[in-house]
């Protein structure tokens, strides 16, 4: 047997929520660390002094008790678990891990018992149910029973309110009231908050930020009590998981953020942060209520009766020594100012962003812990407002997301060399070639993996800056977000140009003079426009000619279609090219090089037919055939044109070549594709006119015939 044992997916728990976490059992300690919270329960195996195996909701458990009098229960065991835990148990802590039957009757009448902090009901010496007293918030007497009322968890779906206890009255001590002394031994181990006795140490009206507003905190032995003008928080110390020692990106600030679970309430609204701001400047006196023994005996040499210094570092002196917790400050990231955060924005508030040693804390509203071990991957994304900044977007295991936006581009590179060496995944990376084996589920791949994004980021900005484009403002312009330009590189909007610059610089007052600025201004922001180039013809599809020859993929995949339709019958045809693009991937090299020799033969025998229909006179590109369609038809209009000329020659007498009738004039204005309606037309109207003229004719011949034979008789 090793020296450890191991167990994913066991649960505990707390206030009627089971947390998932993991449990180790070790020879020096026993260790759970819960998913939820992070938090660690550590456990010396010299304190073990109790082992118990049940049959729970959840398959089986362990309950196990210290000699401090504390009890942990761990469920989601299996049944097979139990030999190999009970051997390790003997084998390492030198302790029987015995198997105990809970009471499934229903009675509702047993004996109450109170171990440690745990009031069992008994029904005939097994256990029914069990309350740890640490859940009990008040309780209340009665003539003959005892109400306990329970602290809520938002987590669960279905919470217990209350419990109610009859006690009957005893008769062989009449000195003691039974229902007082059930009483006692309730409010002894619950976890009732009483401001009984004088306060540690009070820090009178410190700014508090989560709830807002200014406190007085009055530090006592067990808890934390803020008292405000219109609320007051009475905070355990057990419900503080960590602490947080930050300070602002104006050096002159400091945040003191404690980490609640459960958190604080007011009304509907859950604060699980209280944070504190402090001004480094401020300093104190401070002389902790009590004597200089106790202090000694109770901590150990962490504090001492008087003490002076900044407020701050009081505040977190004497809060570290009170819970017994670590401090957490920001580790060696250093941002583009030099400062230890980033300044940007979440859920459309301002704020900033602390990457620690073991994750991301954000202050400060909402203030939000990001754990590395609860992030899935990471994401660099370009800002959706502007162009000088970019987005931080986080993915948890959980499936939430958060994004942090309006980061500055120059903390791109800082912020990407913090990522990864934390080996988080990075969603838009881009992996090098070759590179083999497993990628871990917690971390990632090297420290020098190649950024393909920056990179692709560098290289727009090598190609803006060779076309030398000055920068346009945030609506004009749709650049890609480039990290490693700097501010300076880029000119500003409308700067006018170097002799502008210089007699504006003289302090000319003229209007002329303000005018030709302008114009000068106004001159750099018209662009030139570019000459189009002419659009290229598309290419004409021959459809006489020879038909292309198919790929070896499309060779197999024509041989391998009813094969695929038969083992996945309803299969729809995208998925069909999916599924045949798979099996493509997964086929061997000699089965491929079968189906890229059939492609090469096809290929060989359409090149031989291709040379042999060229050779025939075939495929004729479509732009010969339109220069010869437009030689055609050029030498037709010029026949056209000729055999009007001579038409016009002989009406006019053969005599004035110069002379155009007015229908010439028209037809030889419009375009070629008229002409012919026109010249139709024409020939037309010449006939026609041509035929009224000589009747014309006819008719004065006849009246010249008649008149002079009536004439002369007149005469005569």
């Amino acid at each position: 047997m090793g020296d450890t044992l191991e167990f994913n997916e066991i649960y505990q728990e707390i206030k009627g929520s089971w947390n998932d976490g993991r449990l180790r059992f070790s020879k020096q300690n026993v260790v759970y660390k819960s998913s939820k919270t992070g938090k660690v329960d550590s456990i010396p195996a010299g304190e073990l002094n109790m082992a118990t195996w049940r049959r729970v909701c959840l398959g089986h458990g362990i309950k196990l008790g210290t000699s401090s009098g504390h009890i942990y229960k761990y469920d989601g065991f299996r049944d097979t678990d139990f030999e190999k835990i009970s051997e390790f148990f003997k084998a390492n802590y030198k302790l029987e891990l015995t198997e105990k039957d809970m009471c499934v009757k229903g009675w509702n009448w047993g004996t109450a018992k109170f171990s440690g902090p745990l009031l069992s009901f008994d029904i005939n010496d097994s256990t029914a149910f069990e309350v740890p007293l640490s859940n009990v918030s008040q309780c209340a007497t009665g003539k003959n029973e005892v109400t306990l009322e329970f602290h809520q968890n938002d987590d669960t779906e279905v919470s217990l309110m209350e419990v109610r206890f009859y006690v009957p009255p005893s008769q062989s001590d009449e000195r003691q009231d039974p229902v007082e002394a059930f009483a006692q031994n309730v409010l002894s181990k619950a976890d009732v908050i009483q401001a009984t006795g004088d306060a540690v140490c009070i820090f009178k009206e410190l700014q508090c930020l989560t709830p807002r507003g200014r406190y007085d905190i009055r530090i006592y032995p067990t808890f934390l009590h803020l008292h405000g003008k219109t609320f007051d928080y009475k905070i355990p110390y057990t419900t503080v998981l960590r602490l947080f020692l930050l300070p602002h990106k104006d050096q002159r600030q400091m945040f003191f953020v404690i980490s609640l679970d459960p958190p604080i309430k007011q009304g509907q609204t859950r604060y699980h942060f209280l944070i504190l701001l402090f001004s480094k400047e401020e300093d104190i006196n401070l002389t902790l209520n009590m004597s200089e023994e106790d202090v000694e005996r109770r901590f150990e040499g962490k504090l001492s009766k008087n003490m002076s210094g900044s407020l701050y570092e009081m505040v977190s002196r004497v809060m570290k020594a009170l819970v017994n917790r670590k401090i957490t400050v920001p580790g060696n990231f250093q941002g583009h100012s030099g400062a230890q955060c980033i300044t940007c924005s979440y859920k459309a508030s301002s704020g900033l962003l602390y990457p620690l040693e073991r994750g991301f804390i954000y202050v400060h509203k909402p203030p939000v812990h990001l754990r590395f071990e609860e992030i899935s991957c990471v994401n660099f994304a370009r800002g959706t407002t502007t162009t000088r900044s970019f987005d931080f977007e986080i993915e948890t295991k959980q499936g939430n997301q958060y994004t942090f936006s309006s980061i500055e581009r120059e903390e791109y590179g800082k912020l990407f060399d913090f990522v990864n060496a934390k080996k988080l995944n990075i969603k838009n990376r881009g992996f090098k070639e070759g590179m083999k084996g497993k990628i871990d589920e917690y971390s990632d791949s090297d420290d020098d993996q190649h950024d393909a994004y920056l990179e692709r980021m560098k290289a727009e900005g090598k190609i803006r800056e060779e076309g030398n484009d000055s920068d346009k403002s945030d609506g004009e312009s749709d650049e890609s977000f480039n990290p490693g330009e700097e501010d300076d590189d880029i000119a500003e909007e409308y700067d006018s140009n170097a002799s502008a610059s210089d007699s504006s610089d003289e302090g000319e007052d003229s209007e002329d003079e303000s005018a030709k600025k302008k114009k000068a201004k106004k001159a750099k922001v018209v662009k030139e426009k570019k000459e189009r180039k002419p659009r290229k013809e598309k290419k004409q599809k021959d459809t006489g000619g020879p038909k292309r020859p198919m790929s070896a993929y499309m060779l197999w995949l024509n041989s391998s279609r009813e094969r695929i339709k038969s083992e996945n019958p309803g299969i729809s045809i995208t998925e069909i090219s999916k599924k045949a693009g798979e099996m493509w991937r997964q086929l061997g090299k000699d089965e491929k090089e079968e189906w890229e020799t059939k492609a090469g033969e096809a290929k060989r025998q359409y090149d031989k037919a291709k040379k042999e229909y060229k050779e025939s006179g075939g495929g004729m590109t479509s732009s010969s055939k339109k220069e010869s369609k437009k030689s055609v038809g050029k030498k037709d209009e010029k026949k056209r044109k000729s055999a009007g000329g001579d038409k016009d020659r002989e009406r006019g007498g053969g005599g004035n070549d110069s002379f155009k009738s007015r229908e010439f004039i028209e037809t030889s204005e419009e375009s070629s594709s008229d002409s012919d309606r026109k010249s139709k037309s024409k020939s037309k109207s010449k006939s026609k006119s041509k035929r009224k003229k000589e009747s014309d004719e006819e008719e004065e011949e006849e009246e010249a015939i008649s008149t002079p034979a009536s004439s002369e008789e007149e005469s005569d």
